[in-house]
């Protein structure tokens, strides 16, 4: 059996002299002890020895990604060809079958070629004759920083390094100018105190400042090419009627100085932002064209690199950047929040309130695959994008559209307005609300309703009989009231106070409206006669 062992010197072939050695793994630690006994298991047959450090560089990155380089090939040709019928023992298992497949060559990879490996390592040294240590020890620093270099120059994240890093200043730049132009306002104010109003845009309140200098320049200052007309003009009429202060020279000398520092730093804030652009449309074009270049560079920044944007899954590429609200949801059982940075996205701003929270979530699953497209495809086309965007704005449309249709049914159909017919009725006040007194019985109401239904009916009804039953009683017990003690008339009061709503509701039922004029009458005659029992 053949071992191939890779050193940072060149290609190493040893000889396994005795391969029963081999099958006790657990005990061959033992026979790489001291180099006496490496040698006794394995011999070295041939070494290629690298030319430069490039030449090894190249190697490295070809055994790194799985590939097989131009001196290995070299060097299996030369020497293993010959021996074509022994297997040849290998560290990677993909760079076997490489090496099967374009030289037609047994590989072997198991725990055993592994551990032979490792002994091989450690008694390199004595195994490899003609490399003094300190040549191997400085060829293999000299391979390690130029294999990292490499690595780095080649990363993928390289370039999400840049827009993590564009995408940082920007902001920085943002805080930086508004601290610069409030302190600009704020100084200048105290001359010019007028102007801050007159003049709401920073950049050109900074150009103006810049321009005129000392207030009483003013008239003399040509101001066309930083403001309008009319701004123009009114910033000359403030002048004349001015409250501010006079200042010096030189404080004027500083605040031109701040003016500068701040049309500078909007100058390459324009110029960073350009960059960005750029950026973003070269790096994920998809991510870009779904929500804008600011949104999804602060996306990656995030994330740390597009390909850990990429790994993430679309509900925390939703809730990205709004992990302190959702942690404190979790912990108090409230509602998790619906959106993080994506919230800044165009989509969802001009959704309404009600329908923010689907459309940020549906956002979110798209943006997940145009992540995963620009980081993991081959292609660097928005197509991908663009047509998701299409399908998001066709269901931003639905949602808004959702209040017009009609609830019931298929849903598809718009609701349909039914003709305006105007109805002109005439309303009678009714006066029944103004007292909370009950000024009538509930079986009263219930006759004059029946009464009114029977007045309506085109068959006339005939009058009936007025009966008189209950003027007899009371006749009668009037004559019996005076012959009894006053005690009893006392008790027969009660008893007629009694019996009287009742003979009122009895003729009610029967009689129609003159039967109930004609007892009303008789109530009072009751009465009457009962007053004046009591006075005798």
């Amino acid at each position: 059996m053949l071992v191939l062992f890779e050193t940072a010197a060149g290609y190493a072939i040893f000889k396994v002299l005795d391969e029963q050695k081999l099958q006790q793994v657990d005990n061959l630690w033992k026979e790489f002890e001291t180099p006496e006994k490496a040698n006794k298991v394995v011999k070295l047959k041939y070494f290629e020895k690298f030319q430069d450090t490039t030449e090894a560089l190249a190697a490295a990155t070809a055994l790194v990604e799985g590939k097989l380089g131009k001196s290995l090939k070299k060097v299996l040709k030369k020497v293993v060809a010959k021996d074509a019928h022994e297997q040849l023992a290998i560290t990677d298992a993909k760079l076997g079958g490489v090496i099967k497949e374009k030289l037609n060559l047994s590989c072997v990879h198991s725990p055993a070629v592994a551990e032979l490996m490792r002994g091989i390592r450690n008694q390199m040294e004595g195994l490899i004759t003609g490399l003094p240590p300190r040549e191997i020890s400085a060829m293999s620093l000299g391979l390690a920083h130029s294999l990292s270099r490499y690595k780095l120059k080649f990363s993928p994240d390289k370039v999400d390094t840049m827009i993590v890093q564009a995408i940082s200043l920007l902001d920085d730049l943002d805080k930086e100018l508004n601290n610069y132009i409030m302190r600009c306002r704020e100084w200048y104010g105290w001359h010019f105190p007028e102007l801050g109003k007159i003049i709401t845009d920073n950049l050109a309140y900074c150009k103006t400042v810049r321009k005129i200098g000392d207030r009483t320049n003013v008239a003399i200052t040509d101001l066309s090419d930083v403001l309008p007309e009319e701004t123009e003009a009114e910033v000359k009429l403030a002048v004349e009627i001015s409250m501010g202060t006079e200042v010096s020279e030189e404080d004027i000398t500083n605040i031109m100085h701040l003016c500068d520092q701040v049309i500078e730093i909007s100058e390459y804030r324009t110029q960073l932002y350009d960059y960005l652009k750029n950026r973003m449309m070269a790096i994920a074009p998809n991510l870009t064209v779904m929500v804008g270049e600011l949104v999804g560079a602060r996306l990656i920044s995030h994330a740390g690199s597009l390909l850990n944007l990429a790994k993430h899954p679309a509900s925390t590429v939703q809730i990205l950047g709004a992990e302190k609200a959702l942690f404190r949801a979790l912990k108090t059982r409230r509602d998790t929040p619906k959106y993080g940075l994506i919230y800044h996205a165009s989509l969802v701003g001009q959704t309404t309130a009600k329908n923010k929270g689907k459309i940020s979530r549906t956002l979110a699953a798209k943006t997940a695959l145009a992540i995963r497209y620009d980081a993991l495809g081959e292609d660097t086309n928005a197509e991908m994008g663009l047509e998701n965007r299409a399908k998001l704005e066709v269901r931003l449309r639905q949602l808004e559209e959702k209040g017009i249709r009609r609830i019931s049914g298929s849903g598809k159909a718009l609701a349909r307005a039914d003709k305006y017919q105007h109805k002109s009725d005439v309303k009678v006040y009714d006066p029944s609300g103004d007292s909370t007194l009950p000024s009538v019985s509930k079986k009263r109401k219930i006759e004059e309703v029946e009464e009114a239904e029977e007045e309506d009916r085109p068959v006339e009804a005939k009058p009936k009989k007025i009966k008189k039953e209950a003027p007899t009683e009371e006749t009668e017990a009037a004559a019996e009231a005076q012959t009894e003690t006053p005690k009893k008339k006392k008790k027969k009061k009660k008893h007629q106070q009694e019996e009287e709503p009742a003979a009122e509701e009895e003729p009610a039922v029967k009689e129609e409206e003159p039967a109930v004029e004609e007892t009303t009458e008789k109530k009072k005659k009751k009465k009457k006669k009962v007053k004046e029992e009591e006075d005798e």
